[in-house]
This record gives C-alpha cells, sequence and structure tokens, in this order.
C-alpha cells in the first residue's frame, strides 16, 4: 500500500521529468544526428565539432578562472559568515542571497554602465585627472561579469559544509599543539573539500554555459560556446549544429557534477 502510494505520488515528477527534459533532449539529439538539409542521419555535425575547439577552449578557461576568483573570494565570507552567531548567519545569508533576487540581466547591465568608456568609473577617472581606461570589452570584464553573478554559488555551499563542522575537532587540535594556521590546514580545509568542490561545480556549470556575459562585457572576438549555439540558431538558422553544440555543452556539464558527486560527497580524513 505505501509503495503504491510512493508511485502514485512520483507521477507528477515524472510526468515534468519527461515533458521538460527527456522530450527536449531527444529532439536535440534528433538535430544533432541528422543532416539539415535532409534531415537523414549523419555524423558530419558531430565530426564538425573540431572547428570549434578555440572557443570551447576559451569557454572551459572563462568558466575555470571564475570559478577559482570565486573560490578565492567566497571561501573567507563563508568562513566568516560560518563563525558568528546564528542570528548574524541569517542576517548575512541573506545579504548574499538578496542580489540573486535581482534580474540577472539587470545585474549584467549595471556592470555595463559602471565599465563602458563615458561610464562611472570612467568619469570619476576623469574628474580626479586621471586618464580613462578601456575597462569594457576586455577578458577581465567578462571574468568579472562571471564572478560577480555566481559567487553566491560559491558562498552558500561552503558555508553549509563548514557551518557543519564540529567544533570539537577544532579544539582537538588546538590541545594536540595546532596554532590557527595549523588548525585551519589540516581540519577545516580537508573537511571543507566537499563544499569547494561543489562550489567550483555550481560556478562551472553556468559560467562555461553564459553568453549574456561575454556579449555586454566582452568584445567581438569573445565569442563562447554560448554564443555560437545562440549564433547558429538565431543567425545562421543551423539547429543541427547548434544542437551538436548544445550535447557537447551537456557533456561538459556532466563531467563536472559526475566530478562533484564523486569527491564532493567524501570527507577527507583530518590530520593532526
Amino acid at each position: 500500500m505505501r509503495k503504491n502510494r510512493t508511485v502514485f505520488l512520483s507521477i507528477p515528477y515524472l510526468l515534468w521529468m519527461l515533458v521538460f527534459t527527456l522530450i527536449p533532449l531527444g529532439v536535440v539529439a534528433y538535430y544533432a544526428f541528422t543532416d539539415v538539409s535532409t534531415g537523414e542521419f549523419t555524423l558530419a555535425n558531430i565530426l564538425s565539432l573540431g572547428q570549434y575547439i578555440g572557443n570551447i577552449g576559451d569557454s572551459m578557461l572563462y568558466a575555470l578562472v571564475s570559478a577559482l576568483i570565486c573560490l578565492l573570494l567566497g571561501y573567507p565570507v563563508a568562513y566568516f559568515i560560518a563563525k558568528q552567531s546564528p542570528v548574524a548567519q541569517k542576517f548575512l545569508y541573506m545579504l548574499v542571497m538578496l542580489p540573486m533576487c535581482m534580474s540577472f540581466l539587470l545585474r549584467t547591465m549595471a556592470w555595463v554602465g559602471l565599465l563602458q568608456d563615458t561610464g562611472i568609473i570612467n568619469n570619476l577617472l576623469e574628474a580626479i585627472g586621471l586618464s580613462r581606461l578601456p575597462l569594457i570589452r576586455t577578458p577581465a570584464a567578462v571574468v568579472l561579469g562571471m564572478v560577480y553573478n555566481y559567487l553566491p554559488y560559491m558562498i552558500l555551499p561552503l558555508y553549509a559544509t563548514i557551518v557543519k563542522i564540529d567544533p570539537k575537532l577544532i579544539e582537538a587540535a588546538q590541545d594536540l599543539g595546532c596554532n590557527g594556521a595549523q588548525c585551519f590546514r589540516r581540519v577545516t580545509l580537508p573537511l571543507s573539500i566537499p563544499g569547494i568542490l561543489s562550489g567550483m561545480t555550481m560556478v562551472f556549470v553556468p559560467a562555461v554555459s553564459t553568453f549574456y556575459i561575454s556579449q555586454k562585457l566582452g568584445s567581438s572576438d569573445t565569442i563562447l560556446i554560448g554564443d555560437l549555439i545562440e549564433k547558429l540558431f538565431k543567425q545562421a538558422y543551423n539547429p543541427n549544429m547548434g544542437s551538436a553544440l548544445s550535447l557537447l555543452l551537456m557533456v561538459l556539464v556532466f563531467i563536472a557534477v559526475a566530478i562533484m558527486n564523486r569527491f564532493g560527497g567524501e570527507e577527507d580524513g583530518v590530520i593532526v
């Protein structure tokens, strides 16, 4: 009886997965393995992905650099929040979540207004007698946009991991003669590795597939995987090649998630 009830309650989820996940994936796979003109089965689209190897490499590089910067910025923030009182933790957690309540497009356009040649930053530089700087249409601007938009995705899993670390482990390490730096290196950091891997994945996955940030903050030469997919569908009218690139992007995402599932759930032993 209970088993039948469980199956019945899972029907809405199964229908949702079928309509909004499996069927769209099937459509993408169909277009990826068919010819654009004849509709016949072909591997030409998959074999032609090599011409985009530079764009694929750039996308992965931008995403990886952004994830690493988010880690360097997010770990101290998550550590600080985890060490506060429960009331302060809730308030600081809300502050981290607050920017995510604003539209992704508006957050990105705000940086356009700050970094453009006649933007706020350059106007301030000119007002104090300094020359204007080429802040926008650069790789650094694209990375900045990714870091700003995806930093909360790094802070939240790190905080959730660090706050669960038993304080008694820190006390035990101190009793054994470890100072603050050694306690962090030998206890806190190893135990927070699942959060680090989870945060890296949660930043890398959306960053490697983004296209709006690169279009608004990058130059005409900054063409990432997301940009290519959009152009193939909207400008080149080649959904078959666009679907093949989408499948490749899906594989990259699955690899990142597999790494997180393989190592993220394991807590390394504490070495004191």
